[in-house]
């Protein structure tokens, strides 16, 4: 039941509107079931006009599970979670302009991300998102044989690391971040736990690059393992995997971070834009052979 929400769809593999939901209200179970399902379906939902507080942002969040402390803050002092605001301007212009999901260098990635429009540019500032699942979906059966099991080495360092400390001024932040978070292995094709649908589990931006958060195939000699990421990323960044939000002021985004990749596209700069988001805490990222998609998510589309 969709309990008197209109679902509109955005792009042939992913995204949807939804409309007849007003997050400033409390929401009954079944509403909060309807926003689950959708996303699970979709992948990346979208709710317009919804002028909602940090406050109130988090909450929302705990729809989808425990709202997260930011690792970084937490090398802070912080204990509590929180949303961080994004702000592009024409002398802090924007950096997320390649397909990535987030802190894919912890071992329980995020599993959701929320993004609301609080300043939107009069031009360009549109964010796009990749399904990773219609992606793997397209490869041949003999491509996924070969990736079905493979595992990728994730790191912080040096990359990441050294971002941190020079945006922060704080030194020796980078070996700190190190220290607190060593690099671990995720697999390359991972299981929905919801809808049991297999997804590549890429940064896609990271192709090939060892300067990227992913490394290497585990057990792939260099050149090997960046030929095939390498390939992924070429193949993600087709259009018939994407969908594209043009913002408008008090839009909300919620996206599943297992199965798509993003990018904010840097097309406004030296225009203002400014955002607020929050990621809800996930599970350890896993690949089981035995599980197919359900019913449920073999009716998604």
């Amino acid at each position: 039941m969709n309990q008197g929400v209109n679902i509109e769809r955005v792009g042939a593999a992913l995204g949807a509107v939804l409309s007849g939901i007003d997050l400033r209200d409390d929401l009954s179970d079944a509403a909060e079931s309807v926003l689950r399902d959708a996303l699970a379906e979709h992948e990346v939902i979208f709710l317009r006009d919804q002028q909602i507080t940090a406050e109130r942002q988090l909450e929302v969040a705990e729809i989808f599970g425990t709202p997260s402390l930011y690792p970084i803050s937490k090398l802070f002092g912080a204990t509590e979670p929180e949303c961080s605001v994004i702000e592009d301007t024409a002398d802090s212009p924007p950096t997320t302009d390649s397909w990535h999901t987030d802190v894919t260098w912890i071992e329980s990635p995020p599993v959701a991300a929320l993004l609301t429009a609080l300043v939107v540019p009069p031009v360009g500032g549109n964010t796009m998102w990749a399904s990773t699942t219609a992606a793997y979906d397209a490869l041949s059966d003999a491509m996924k044989e070969r990736l079905d099991g493979l595992e990728v080495l994730h790191s912080n360092w040096p990359g990441f690391c050294e971002t941190a400390e020079r945006k922060s001024g704080v030194e020796g932040l980078g070996q700190k971040i190190r220290e607190q978070y060593p690099e671990v292995v995720h697999p390359l094709v991972r299981t929905h736990p919801v809808t049991g649908r297999r997804s590549l589990y890429i940064n896609a931006s990271d192709g090939g690059s060892s300067t990227g958060v992913m490394k290497t195939i585990v057990g792939m000699n260099p050149g090997e393992s960046s030929a095939i990421l390498g390939f992924l990323a070429e193949h993600i960044n087709q259009p018939k995997f994407h969908c594209r939000w043009a913002w408008t002021q008090y839009d909300l985004a919620i996206w599943d971070e297992r199965v798509t990749n993003h990018r904010g596209v840097a097309d406004h700069h030296p225009e203002h834009r400014v955002v607020r988001r929050c990621t809800v805490d996930g599970e350890r990222p896993y690949f089981d052979p035995e599980v197919r998609p359900s019913a449920y998510s073999a009716n998604a589309r």
